[in-house]
């Protein structure tokens, strides 16, 4: 079973999120703050990672930071989800790793399966 985290501070979100990969048949671990996503990334070497931007104790581009920064978490591919599309802050999360985006008011969780299955080559 392939394992993704879910970096998100918004409940809502978070749960929205959560509930559709375990039914989709992924195994989920959940962070509420960059920090704690960072430690359970180390902990649980996740297959992917879903990274929120805004977030509170560190910011989702510190994440991708970090995570660049170690040779064996920076091939885990990252996408992002956000409330913002705008090509500055995409533009910043291509250069620092991730793979591909989600704007959370186009939500759509079809979508999301979709994007982690090729990421994951399934």
């Amino acid at each position: 079973m392939k394992k993704i985290i879910i970096i998100e501070d918004e409940e809502i979100m978070l749960d929205l999120l959560q509930r559709k990969l375990v039914s989709a048949g992924y195994g989920v671990v959940v962070a509420r703050d960059g920090e704690e996503g960072l430690q359970k990334i180390k902990e649980s070497r996740p297959d992917l990672i879903l990274l929120d931007v805004v977030m509170p104790k560190r910011d989702g581009f510190s994440v991708m930071a970090e995570i660049q920064k170690d040779e064996s978490l920076s091939k885990i591919p990252i996408i992002i989800v956000s409330n913002s599309g705008q090509p500055v802050e995409l533009s910043r999360a291509r250069q620092l790793g991730a793979r591909d985006w989600l704007v959370k008011t186009e939500f759509d969780p079809r979508k999301l399966v979709e994007k982690i299955k090729v990421q994951l080559g399934e």
